[in-house]
């Protein structure tokens, strides 16, 4: 836990710049997450978006998290679940278009509270987007150009609750999994703890720290990078204590954007390693494949990619 990468993005403006940077390109080759304090989103803006989130989940969806439990009898399961997960959870989209004008049983007091955290968000992740560029060789924006086809990137948070579990043991809060799209922001719970990351073979707690940010990246920046960044494997363990709040908001491209490994990133004679492809075919392939590894999505739009030349 004291070796995760814990970035101060204050220190980008002084002398240690240098050194910070190098931290954020260490984490991205080999861990593909990392932590950010002085990030600049306020904490009286992220304590008011966790009591609020909490009160959100008492009110409107805690009864029915029970009914549902109940319903699917998992209460006194006695073999492993593979099939579902334990957590309660909401969408919300913001870009192309937004949605939550239309979610139901928020307060409007709430719906503008998550779009202006959304706004800065979304801020956070383009400068985020560019300090990888800058890392690895790529001109200033080239991410966020690369995700932004015809009507701008994919932008939306997936608002979790895990209440406490009777056999954590036997039912994944949420099994693991890489993600799909760009570059992920999370705020978590600083309180109850879950989120975990596969790294050399063994499951590493991302710690929870008040007022943070995790990042972590998407299957399509390690595409565009051709596999110098990665994604990883995660999960989040049930807990027989506590629930713990997960707001996870997703920096992806545009459906038809296509994503391919950068031309300035291949060195001579380097072999492109991934295909190019239309974002929104990846998807669909994933719907069918998210909690299995990622190398065989790869492969298969490797494969759909080849045949389309030959047709």
């Amino acid at each position: 836990m004291e070796n995760f990468p814990l970035i101060n993005l204050e220190k980008l403006n002084g002398d240690e710049r240098g050194a910070t940077m190098e931290k954020i390109k260490d984490a991205c080759e080999n861990w593909g997450f990392f932590e950010l304090v002085n990030h600049g989103i306020s904490h009286e803006l992220l304590d008011t978006v966790e009591r609020m989130t909490k009160d959100h989940y008492k009110k409107s969806m805690e009864e029915r998290f029970k009914e549902m439990v109940a319903e699917k009898e998992l209460e006194g399961v006695k073999t492993e679940v593979n099939n579902m997960d334990w957590e309660s959870t909401f969408f919300l989209r913001h870009l192309p278009t937004s949605n939550i004008s239309q979610i139901p049983d928020l307060e409007d007091e709430y719906r503008n509270l998550m779009k202006d955290f959304a706004g800065k968000l979304e801020k956070l992740a383009e400068e985020v987007l560019d300090l990888l560029c800058e890392n690895i060789g790529l001109e200033k924006g080239y991410l966020k150009k690369a995700f932004h086809g015809s009507k701008g990137p994919n932008f939306g948070t997936k608002v979790s609750n895990y209440p406490p579990c009777p056999t954590p043991d036997l039912i994944k809060g949420l099994r693991a999994h890489t993600d799909a799209g760009g570059i992920i922001l999370l705020f978590q719970d600083d309180k109850v703890s879950g989120l975990q990351l596969l790294k050399d073979g063994e499951w590493i707690d991302v710690p929870p720290m008040r007022h943070s940010i995790v990042i972590n990246l998407g299957d399509q920046i390690e595409v565009i990078t051709n596999g110098r960044y990665k994604s990883v494997m995660h999960r989040v363990m049930a807990q027989t204590d506590g629930t713990r709040m997960s707001i996870a908001s997703f920096y992806n491209p545009g459906n038809d954007a296509v994503i391919y490994p950068a031309k300035a990133l291949l060195v001579e004679k380097e072999e492109r390693v991934y295909p190019g492809f239309v974002f929104d075919d990846y998807m669909k392939l994933y719907a069918g494949m998210k909690f299995q590894a990622k190398e065989p999505r790869f492969e298969a739009m490797k494969a759909a990619a080849e045949a389309n030349v030959k047709c």
